[in-house]
């Protein structure tokens, strides 16, 4: 690679004339995922410069056809993959209002890809968000342990709370908070997949009567103060922008007088969700309804819904640990991968992951837990000190014997 961090390999002379003609960052990173087109070496370092392709200058004289079929003349042939297929929802239709029908559609999209591919690269217990780490060389499986003792210490979950995970994934959270804490635990989801594998999980754990989960929309959960303690985690990206005052109206409405709220979740730098190259990409091959806030504006909102805000922890640090990790898992799986999804798929996530990581490392994106509870007399009783949150190895308690 004669020192560059990089190398692009085109596999036809129409692409490299259309990337030297047009410089789309979007139509270049098809081509890629076309397998059209490969890449050596460090893809972040590539992707390091997706913002500036519009603006690389290239001498005349490297758009003469002849030369072009000179670079491209010893060029191996394309790898035979499975044919790439345009089904990201976003293509055939724009997520527009967030409504219960299109949230599904995107839900599904994004999280029914397959169990058994997240498998190859999530921890034992399927947990897709954020971990806490205690020290930067921490295993994945044990960091997604603390992080999940660390949301049930912040919402100090005991015995009898009743607890709601809005968005629960694969079930992960409402698994740890019964079967340690004592909890009686619910969690909804609009993933089939992901429904499917928390019911099994739940039979095989032995907490059926402690442990539910539904397949259905937060805002048709019934009822009213019916949770004392609620978390949300790595759920709230997909509401819309438009929706999020709407989205704490629903848990102030669930959550009772004298309960907490926890809010885990991806923020951006730029308000509004603005129309750019990686939004863009995100919405098109990802979460076509992921739409991101300040952390300002949505402690605004929260504030609005008549929340208190108790405590706000940024773990955007965290974040570019657990890329890190599930990248460099994702590329030793890469051949067990192609079982479960096309190339396209997979270099689609790898893309994504990569892209985020050099998005949380410059700062252009945050993860922040807010704890809340209603701005009432009760949260007087509030600890005085932060030390009840300590999460220190080991970081799993004993299991509770119901």
């Amino acid at each position: 690679m004669n020192g560059s961090p990089f190398v692009l390999i085109f596999h036809t002379p129409a692409i490299l004339e259309t990337f030297l003609k047009r410089k789309d960052p979007l139509t270049f990173a098809e081509s890629y995922f076309k397998c059209e087109m490969d890449i050596e070496g460090d893809l972040a370092a590539l992707l390091a410069l997706r913002e500036q392709f519009n603006r690389l200058h290239f001498d005349w004289r490297l758009k003469g056809r002849a030369l072009i079929d000179q670079l491209i003349k010893q060029v191996r042939q394309p790898i035979s993959f499975r044919p790439f297929q345009l089904t990201h929802l976003a293509a055939a239709k724009e997520v527009l209002t967030h409504s219960r029908n299109e949230s599904k559609q995107s839900i599904q999209f994004h999280y029914d890809v397959s169990n058994a591919f997240y498998a190859l690269w999530l921890d034992p217990r399927m947990v897709y968000s954020c971990a806490y780490f205690l020290t930067e060389t921490q295993d994945i499986a044990s960091a997604q342990t603390a992080k999940l003792d660390l949301i049930c210490r912040k919402l100090q979950l005991t015995r009898g709370d009743a607890f709601l995970d809005v968005g629960c994934g694969w079930g992960a959270l409402i698994l740890h908070a019964a079967r340690y804490y004592g909890v009686k635990a619910h969690g909804v989801t609009l993933s089939s997949q992901q429904y499917d594998y928390a019911q099994q999980q739940i039979r095989k754990a032995g907490l059926v009567g402690r442990v539910s989960v539904e397949l259905q929309d937060y805002r048709d959960i019934p009822g009213q103060a019916q949770y004392n303690k609620i978390a949300s985690v790595g759920m709230f990206e997909h509401v819309g922008i438009k929706n999020l005052a709407a989205y704490f109206q629903t848990i102030r409405h669930l959550l009772t007088s004298d309960g907490l709220f926890l809010n885990h979740g991806i923020t951006s730098d730029t308000k509004g969700w603005p129309n750019n190259l990686g939004h863009t990409f995100v919405n098109r091959y990802v979460f076509p309804d992921g739409q991101l806030e300040t952390i300002s504006h949505i402690q605004t909102l929260m504030e609005l819904a008549e929340f208190e805000i108790i405590d706000v922890q940024s773990m955007r640090r965290h974040y570019v640990l657990t890329l890190k990790n599930w990248i460099s898992q994702l590329v030793n799986q890469h051949e067990h991968a192609l079982k479960h999804v096309s190339e396209a798929t997979f270099r689609i996530w790898l893309s994504y992951m990569t892209a985020s990581r050099l998005s949380f490392e410059n700062g252009h994106l945050g993860l922040y837990q807010i704890l809340v509870g209603h701005r009432t007399s009760d949260h007087m009783k509030q600890p005085l000190t932060r030390d009840y949150m300590s999460v220190k190895p080991p970081t799993r308690p004993a299991i509770l014997d119901f």
